[in-house]
């Protein structure tokens, strides 16, 4: 059937927040992010750049939740772009959404298949194959049953992380627990950018609980699920970040992280706590990067029907499920989501490339990089939303004072890692590839403003209805009365 509105399965603030946090995947980060970080960058401080990144984002949030709060929408940065600055940049901020979260999934494919070979054997792209399968039928269901799997999963996932950092801070390298990962001075180092760039990447999912503000039982659920998310996870990442600099030393992090045979943060839970524990942890490493790679798809299925119900992209995207745990499930998005995953995987696979050091690293920072444009975006929209009387007497704070200082200090994070990017993606500093990023971002912005060109020349009708929200219940009645011709 197609579908105008999302089922309303009354999803509480919990299993709103179990979605943020599932979407990050922490035992994703501790074994991927915060590995790989120390392994391409150097930075002995990267814990430090956890609580950085979580002020910014913090200030980053107000206009964006406060915002969603008055446009529910399938499609947040869509909607809200639109009532900030026009249907044109409602577009591109849809645009930025469905190609950089889309690179945060899909890098995604490269960390599991290369776990699972490490671990069973065989080629990393077969256990890629199987999980994008895995992905696609369960995309196709409600978000019921995620919510479910994200809470059986988290529970285990951060216990076993909490258990490593214990053992960690017990047995610290050289016997004394080092200072230098939370030294100040150590931010200044050339790494900075790339280390930036995989912790927004860690952060990445606080922002999607406003995709299910059409599902959720209030709106307060959004707010109340962002600021759990934005308080916990900086001080999470940043305490597992520090733990495994302490437990293998500040001088040798960067070297023993590099090396593909330390098995980080593995090696350290089977020292301490036995084989059990470790192969535990290995197998929730790939269970949390399914329920992340599925949380991501299930927010990409949303945007793309959320365009595609106010006609911006084709019709059948709009298409939701019918009977069972599919009623309501946004079905056209899941399948462009799923075929588009395919796609580029596939591209990647045929070029040869490596798993971690180009597919995971570079679409993650792709990602990072695009998903931080959009808030900033967001931030400067919420504040002229509000000027313009939208909202509902929202103070002075949360209506231009926070937002203000978000896009500050959101610009001079993105232009900071941007400008250092060449230390995570390993290439020389005056290379050309260190452009390709920035180049994405620049030409999917480029795509929303043509798309939009177009739309104004030849559907006008559907340009000024860009964001508007959840359809009125009659109109669609009788739409629907009109298609039956009744």
């Amino acid at each position: 059937m197609t579908g105008y509105g999302l089922t309303r399965r009354q999803m509480s603030g919990g299993g709103v927040w179990l979605f943020q946090i599932g979407a990050s995947s922490p035992m994703a980060v501790l074994a991927g992010g915060i590995v790989a970080t120390y392994a391409s960058t150097g930075m002995v401080a990267t814990p430090l750049t956890f609580p950085l990144l979580g002020v910014a984002l913090a200030l980053l949030a107000v206009g964006y939740v406060s915002m969603a709060r008055n446009v529910p929408h399938a499609a947040p940065a869509y909607a809200l772009l639109a009532h900030g600055f026009g249907p044109t940049a409602g577009i591109i901020g849809g645009a930025l959404a469905l190609v950089f979260y889309s690179c945060i999934q899909m890098s995604l494919y490269g960390l599991v298949g290369a776990t699972l070979a490490g671990l069973l054997g065989g080629d990393w792209v077969v256990w890629a194959g199987v999980l994008w399968l895995a992905v696609a039928i369960c995309g196709l269901l409600h978000v019921s049953l995620s919510a479910f799997v994200v809470g059986s999963v988290l529970c285990v996932e951060l216990v076993v992380i909490a258990l490593f950092d214990l053992a960690a801070f017990a047995h610290p390298a050289g016997g004394g627990i080092t200072l230098e990962p939370i030294s100040m001075t150590g931010l200044w180092a050339p790494g900075i950018g790339g280390a930036l760039a995989l912790g927004i990447a860690a952060f990445i999912g606080f922002d999607t609980a406003p995709a299910y503000s059409e599902e959720v039982r209030t709106s307060r659920s959004i707010t109340r699920a962002t600021i759990a998310a934005l308080i916990f996870m900086p001080l999470f990442y940043g305490l597992s970040a520090w733990a495994l600099a302490a437990t293998v030393g500040a001088d040798r992090i960067a070297a023993v992280a590099a090396d593909p045979n330390a098995g980080l943060p593995f090696t350290v839970l089977d020292e301490w706590y036995g084989s059990g524990l470790s192969l535990l942890a290995t197998m929730l490493l790939v269970t949390s990067v399914f329920v992340a790679m599925l949380s991501f798809h299930n927010v990409l299925a949303r945007y793309a029907f959320g365009m595609a119900r106010e006609g911006v992209l084709p019709a059948w995207l709009a298409r939701t499920g019918s009977g069972g745990q599919a009623e309501g499930a946004p079905t056209g998005g899941s399948i462009l989501q799923s075929a588009t995953a395919l796609i580029v995987v596939g591209l990647f696979v045929v070029l040869g490339a490596d798993p971690i050091t180009v597919l995971f690293t570079w679409l993650s920072a792709a990602g990072a990089v695009g998903i931080l444009l959009m808030l900033v975006l967001i931030s400067a929209g919420s504040i002229r939303y509000y000027r313009r009387g939208g909202g509902t007497r929202e103070g002075l704070m949360v209506s231009t004072v926070l937002p203000t200082l978000g896009v500050i200090a959101g610009t001079g994070i993105l232009l900071v890692t941007v400008a250092n990017l060449s230390s995570l993606l390993g290439i020389a500093g005056d290379s050309v590839l260190q452009a390709v990023i920035p180049a994405s971002v620049l030409a999917t912005v480029l795509v929303g403003a043509l798309w939009a060109l177009l739309l104004r020349s030849r559907r006008a009708p559907v340009l000024a209805e860009v964001g508007k929200g959840r359809p009125d219940p009659l109109r669609v009645l009788d739409r629907r009365l009109k298609d039956l011709d009744v």
